[in-house]
């Protein structure tokens, strides 16, 4: 399973702040925190397939 990674590199005198919420972009962007939230529990087989044919009707 390949390691997912984001870099942000603080920038000379670049608030902390400011460099967390490029940080929290990039992840966002890459789609690392929504794989995250949907890994936080278990999700049996037949709730899984309810979700997507639900995703699928609403496209």
């Amino acid at each position: 399973m390949p390691q997912e990674t984001c870099e942000v590199k603080v920038r000379r005198g670049e608030n902390v702040d400011r460099a967390l919420r490029r940080l929290k972009k990039a992840l966002d962007k890459e789609g690392i925190i929504k794989g995250m939230r949907s890994k936080r529990f278990y999700e049996k087989p037949s709730e899984k397939r309810k979700r997507i044919a639900n995703s699928r009707r609403i496209r």
